[in-house]
C-alpha cells in the first residue's frame, strides 16, 4: 500500500518527538564487532537494520537479518572497514507498515545512522522510504520484488536500492518457462491476495504467458496462514490445466502443495523465490513435491555461492534460505560502498548505485542506475524426490 509524503512526514516528526527506545525490539541492538556508540563519535561507523523480527513475517526478516550480521561480520573481523568497526543497531518493524517508519525514524534520528538495510517485504520497505528520503539515507531493501519499491512515477528513488531482483523479471522467467520448455498451453493462478508479491508476480506471468500463446483458465486466492486449501484445491483441479503458477512464500507454498497431490492433482506447479527455503521440504513431503519448479537468486551447487553457503553454515549452524542470502548480498553491497567513500550520506548513495561487478553471497552484480535494481542471474530449480537440481540458468540482462 503507498501512503502520501504528508502521512510519512507527520509520522517522522511524532514518531522523533514521542516515541521512546523502548518501543523497538533490540534498540540500541546488536553491535557485529563493532565499539562506539553514535556514527559522530568516530569510533565506529554506524548502520542500521530495520527488519520483521516479529510478528507476520518475523520468519522473513529474521533470516535476512541474520545474513546481514554475517556480512558485517566478516568485514569487521577482516579489520574493519577503513580502520573502523561496523556497529549494527536493530529496531523491529513488527512487520507492519506504521512500525517500519517508526523503526527508520529512530535508526535515523536517534541512533545516527549513515544507512539502512531492511525491511524483507515490500509494504514496509516502500512505508519507510520517505523518511529515508527525507533524511537522506539510502536504504537496501534485501528481498522487497515489487518493482515501486525504487521506481516511482517513471522515476528513481535517488536513496532506495535492492539486492533482489524485480517481479517482472520472475514472471516473464517462470511463463517462458511455462510456454517454451514445458509446452504448456493451459495455466491456473493461485494467489496470496494478502500479498502485494504474490498479486504483482500473478499479474506479469498472466500477461506474459497469454503473450506466449497460452490461456489462464482460472485464478484463485487465499490467504497468508491460511491451513486448509482444499476447497479451492478442488475447483483448480476441474480446469485440468498444464500448469498451476503459486507465487508465495514457502510455509503456505508446503502445504499447497501437499493438499494438491493428496487431492490428486498431477499437474506441473510452479513459484518464484518465495518458495526457496529447505522446511518447503518437511512441510510438502518429497513425493509431493515432484514435478515442481521455481525460479530464484543461486543455485546451491554452483561454485560461485560455496563461501557464502559455508560461512553461513559455520556462524549458525544451518543452512541460509533465500532470505539471508540477499540479507547478506545487502551488506556486502553496503561495505563495498563505504570502503569505497566512507560515510558520508551523499557518497554512500552515489557508491551503491555505481556498483560494478561486485561478489557477494548469491553472485556477481551490477547496480542499474537508472532503476537501482542488481543485475543479476536467475536460476530455475526442479524439485525431485526431495533433492534440488539446476534446471536451467539465465545470465545477467542488462
Amino acid at each position: 500500500m503507498l501512503f502520501g509524503k504528508k502521512k510519512f512526514r507527520l509520522a517522522a516528526l511524532i514518531t522523533g518527538g514521542i516515541l521512546a527506545c523502548s518501543m523497538f525490539t533490540g534498540c540500541g541492538g546488536d553491535t557485529a564487532g563493532g565499539g562506539g556508540s553514535n556514527a559522530a563519535s568516530g569510533d565506529s561507523i554506524v548502520v542500521g537494520s530495520n527488519f520483521e523480527l516479529t510478528g507476520n513475517h518475523a520468519q522473513y526478516g529474521t533470516n535476512a537479518a541474520k545474513g546481514f550480521k554475517l556480512a558485517i561480520k566478516e568485514a569487521n573481523d577482516a579489520g574493519g572497514v577503513n580502520g573502523k568497526q561496523i556497529k549494527i543497531v536493530e529496531a523491529d518493524s513488527k512487520s507492519e507498515a506504521a512500525e517500519s517508519v517508526n523503526a527508520a525514524t529512530k535508526l535515523i534520528s536517534d541512533d545516527n545512522v549513515v544507512a539502512l538495510v531492511g525491511p524483507a517485504v515490500t509494504a514496509n520497505v516502500i512505508a519507510e522510504s520517505q523518511v529515508a528520503a527525507d533524511n537522506k539515507v539510502a536504504v537496501i531493501a534485501p528481498a522487497a520484488t515489487n518493482p515501486d519499491v525504487t521506481v516511482e512515477n517513471g522515476a528513481v528513488k535517488p536513496y532506495i536500492f535492492r539486492s533482489c531482483f524485480i517481479d517482472p523479471q520472475q514472471g516473464d522467467v517462470m511463463a517462458e518457462f511455462a510456454a517454451k520448455d514445458l509446452n504448456a498451453k493451459t495455466a491456473v493462478l493461485y494467489l496470496d491476495s494478502s500479498s502485494d508479491y504474490s498479486k504483482s508476480l500473478g499479474k506479469v506471468f498472466r500477461e506474459k504467458f497469454e503473450a506466449a500463446g497460452g490461456s489462464v483458465a482460472m485464478e484463485e486466492a487465499f490467504l497468508a496462514k491460511d491451513q486448509d486449501f482444499k476447497a479451492a484445491l478442488t475447483k483448480i483441479k476441474t480446469a485440468n490445466a498444464d500448469v498451476i503458477f503459486v507465487p508465495a512464500y514457502y510455509e503456505e507454498v508446503g502445504k499447497i502443495v501437499k493438499q494438491a497431490r493428496e487431492l490428486g492433482i498431477t499437474a506441473t506447479i510452479l513459484g518464484t523465490d518465495g518458495w526457496d527455503d529447505s522446511k518447503v521440504v518437511d512441510i510438502a513431503g518429497k513425493d509431493a513435491l515432484n514435478n515442481t519448479f521455481f525460479c530464484t537468486h543461486y543455485f546451491e551447487g554452483d561454485e560461485d555461492v560455496q563461501l557464502f553457503l559455508k560461512a553461513y553454515k559455520a556462524e549458525y549452524k544451518e543452512d541460509p534460505n533465500v532470505f539471508a542470502a540477499l540479507g547478506y548480498d545487502s551488506g556486502k553491497m553496503l561495505v563495498d560502498a563505504i570502503q569505497r567513500g566512507g560515510t558520508d550520506s551523499e557518497k554512500i548513495r552515489a557508491n551503491i548505485e555505481s556498483i560494478k561487478d561486485l561478489k557477494v553471497g548469491t553472485g556477481v552484480i551490477t547496480m542499474d542506475a537508472a532503476t537501482h535494481n542488481p543485475i543479476k542471474g536467475i536460476v530455475v530449480i526442479e524439485n525431485k524426490d526431495g533433492a534440488r537440481s539446476l534446471r536451467t540458468k539465465i545470465a545477467p540482462q542488462g
